[in-house]
């Protein structure tokens, strides 16, 4: 990993995920990549025009943006790191993906804000879009994490042969913090399957990789995100990485909606992997 990208709007959102950033680049010296895009008022897009006040007034904004961007470059946390600033006039979800194969990114750390339910955080708008057509694994933050230090991660998956393709990226982003993984299955009334059976499916997907400490769990529960939240929890998982399907996003992961009980909950890090 040499490359991290993070989508900056300023708020204290992107923050958090600029600091979480921060933490991985000197674990693995990597480069940060911060982009912003700039929602320019329509007729003041053109940067050439010298007709009207348009040019004048994109160079106000530019400059009030890359003010903002000092601001956030001199936080403590970036000390020590190479940081290059860009902005698009894109909308979010067109410029992340187009920069992120411009640069070669390795990363991208987005911040999330809304309902605190896995599946409000990660499909919805821009995030969701991201995390549906990005090619590069995407860790989605929620909330301040002082000390990102990842020891458990859960991966929840359902041990597919498709599922099987992007494991070697989770494999790599263990192996940086030395975490141990836990292999999870969300066994619910809709899509039952004996445990024997699941067992099985698990040993052949990991059958092919070289892993260190590592557990499994068969976890029975209402919905699969119910239970990836709940056995998160109960472990104190640092973050749940997840296989995403390009074509349909995140819904072939949920069969429900999350419980009102859950609806408050503080949500782990979320590191996806599009198939």
């Amino acid at each position: 990993m040499k490359r991290i990208l993070v989508p900056v709007d300023f708020s204290e959102e992107a923050r958090c995920a600029a600091k979480v950033a921060a933490k991985i680049a000197k674990k693995t010296k990597s480069d940060i990549y911060l982009l912003h895009m700039l929602d320019l008022p329509e007729g003041i897009i053109d940067m050439t025009s010298v007709k009207d006040n348009s040019s004048q007034a994109s160079i106000f904004f530019m400059k009030k943006v890359h003010e903002r961007f000092d601001e956030l470059i001199a936080s403590p946390f970036f000390k020590g790191i190479k940081v290059i600033e860009t902005v698009h006039f894109h909308k979010t979800f067109d410029g992340v993906i187009e920069e992120s194969k411009k640069q070669d990114i390795d990363l991208i750390v987005m911040g999330s804000s809304g309902a605190s339910g896995l599946k409000e955080i990660i499909v919805g708008s821009n995030t969701e879009k991201i995390v549906r057509h990005s090619n590069i694994p995407v860790l989605v933050i929620k909330k301040e994490t002082d000390n990102f230090d990842i020891k458990n991660i859960v991966f929840a998956s359902d041990y597919s042969v498709e599922s099987k393709k992007k494991f070697q990226d989770v494999i790599d982003f263990v192996t940086i913090f030395k975490a141990k993984i836990h292999f999870l299955y969300i066994n619910t009334a809709y899509r039952f399957d004996t445990t024997e059976n699941i067992r099985k499916k698990i040993d052949k997907f990991i059958n092919d990789f070289k892993l260190d400490e590592f557990d499994i769990t068969i976890y029975n529960d209402t919905s699969v995100e119910r239970g990836i939240l709940n056995y998160s929890r109960s472990i104190n998982a640092d973050l749940i990485a997840l296989n995403t399907h390009g074509r349909s996003g995140l819904s072939q992961l949920f069969n429900g909606s999350i419980g009102q009980e859950l609806a408050n909950h503080a949500i782990k890090p979320v590191l996806t992997f599009k198939i």
